[in-house]
C-alpha cells in the first residue's frame, strides 16, 4: 500500500517547510519526507546504521512507529532521530509480492536519500531470504547452465543499480551476497563444492557495481563475525580465484553463540583485525540484534561492539548496523528487534545517538 505524501502550503516560507520536514508527524507516516538541507555524512564519520527493509509492509499492514516521546513518527526519520545516518536495504530477485522488489527497493531508497542517511545495498540473488542455511535461486535462473547463471546475475545487479541511478540515488555501499558463507546460487555457487564458481559469480556482482556505480564499496558479506576460520576460508578462496573486493562485512547475532556476547565480541574484534591484516581492507558489523525484552542487556552489548569496531587497528573499523530494528509485537515471529510492544524504541538503541 503507498501512503501519500504530507503536503505543505505553498505559502510557508523556507524556514518553515524545512521544520516540518523533520518534524515528527502526529497524523501519520509520510512516505516521502521533503528533502531537507542537511550535511551529507562524510567519509570519517563513524556509520550507525539500521537495516529496515520490512518497513512498508509493516506499514500496509497499519502498524505505526513512534519516538521515545510516543509521538508517531515516519520510520526513516525515526532512526535519523535515534542517531542513525546510514540505511541498508534488501533486494530480491522477483519476490512472490512486491516486497523488496525494484520498485519496494527504490521507494525505500528514496525516503533514505531525501533524510540525508547513507545507503547500503544488499543483494541476496533469491527471490526471497538467502542466508547460511539456503542460498535458493531466482525460479528464472533455476535451470541455467552455469556461465548464463553468472551472466543472470550480473545483468539482475546491472538492472537494478541503474534504476537506482536513474532515480537520483547513490548508494556509498554494494554488497554482493548475503551471508555468503558457504556461497550463492546453490549448487552452482556453492563455494564447499566449487569455490571457483562462487568465486566468479561474486566477481561478476563486483563488476557490475563498478560499472555502474564505480565509486560505491563493494562488501562481501559473512555471518559469524566471531568465526575467523570461516572468514578466513571464504575470503582466501575468493582472493586465491582473483576476486576484488573494497570491504568485509559482518553479522554479529550473539544470541546465538556460546561464551555470551562479551565472548562474541571480543572474538570478533580479533577477526576484524585479521580481515584488515590479511586482505587489506576495512570491515563493518552490518546485522546485529539480541532480544528485545532484554534491552539493557542489549544495550551493552551494542556499546561495547561499537567501541571495539572503532578499535580496529588503523581506523579501519567503519560502522554498525541494527538488522530490523523496528520489527516489533512479534513482527513476522522475529524477536531480536529493538522496539517495545507500544511500537516505541527500547534503551537498546541508546548506543545509536552517542
Amino acid at each position: 500500500m503507498k501512503l501519500k505524501n504530507r503536503l505543505f502550503p505553498y505559502i510557508l516560507c523556507v524556514s518553515t517547510i524545512l521544520f516540518l520536514a523533520c518534524k515528527p508527524s502526529v497524523e501519520g507516516p509520510i512516505v516521502d519526507p521533503v528533502p531537507p538541507v542537511i550535511p551529507t555524512v562524510s567519509d570519517t564519520t563513524f556509520i550507525k546504521g539500521a537495516d529496515i527493509s520490512w518497513v512498508t509492509e509493516m506499514e500496509s499492514k497499519g502498524i505505526k512507529f513512534y519516538n521515545k516521546n510516543g509521538v508517531q513518527t515516519e520510520c526513516f526519520a525515526l532512526m535519523k532521530e535515534i542517531g542513525m545516518n546510514a540505511i541498508r536495504i534488501r533486494v530480491w530477485v522477483n519476490p512472490a509480492n512486491k516486497w523488496n522488489g525494484l520498485e519496494d527497493v527504490i521507494s525505500k531508497c528514496i525516503r533514505a536519500k531525501n533524510l540525508g542517511l547513507k545507503l547500503l545495498i544488499d543483494f541476496h540473488y533469491s527471490d526471497n531470504w538467502a542466508d547460511p542455511g539456503k542460498q535458493i535461486k531466482p525460479a528464472a535462473w533455476s535451470n541455467a547452465a552455469f556461465p548464463v547463471l553468472k551472466d543472470s546475475l550480473k545483468n539482475h545487479t546491472l538492472f537494478v543499480l541503474t534504476q537506482l541511478k536513474n532515480a537520483g540515488i547513490n548508494p556509498t555501499w554494494v554488497q554482493i551476497g548475503n551471508e555468503v558463507d558457504d556461497g550463492v546460487l546453490w549448487p552452482d555457487g556453492k563455494a564447499s563444492l566449487n569455490m571457483q564458481n562462487f568465486a566468479q559469480l561474486i566477481g561478476a556482482g563486483a563488476e557490475a557495481s563498478k560499472t555502474v556505480f564505480p565509486n560505491a564499496k563493494v562488501m562481501v558479506h559473512v555471518s559469524n563475525g566471531y568465526n575467523n576460520t570461516l572468514f578466513r576460508w571464504i575470503f582466501d578462496g575468493l582472493k586465491t580465484n582473483g576476486v576484488k573486493w573494497d570491504m568485509i562485512g559482518m553479522s554479529l547475532y550473539p544470541t546465538y553463540t556460546s561464551g555470551g556476547w562479551q565472548t562474541a565480541n571480543n572474538l570478533c574484534l580479533q577477526n576484524m583485525n585479521d580481515m584488515v591484516a590479511r586482505y587489506n581492507t576495512p570491515v563493518m558489523v552490518v546485522e546485529i540484534g539480541m532480544p528485545w525484552d532484554n534491552a539493557s542487556e542489549a544495550k551493552l552489548f551494542i556499546q561495547d561492539l561499537m567501541n571495539k569496531v572503532k578499535a580496529v587497528n588503523g581506523n579501519n573499523g567503519l560502522g554498525v548496523f541494527y538488522w530490523e530494528p523496528e520489527a516489533y509485537n512479534n513482527w513476522q515471529a522475529y524477536t531480536l528487534g529493538a522496539f517495545d510492544n507500544t511500537g516505541k524504541p527500547t534503551v537498546a538503541l541508546d548506543p545509536f545517538l552517542k
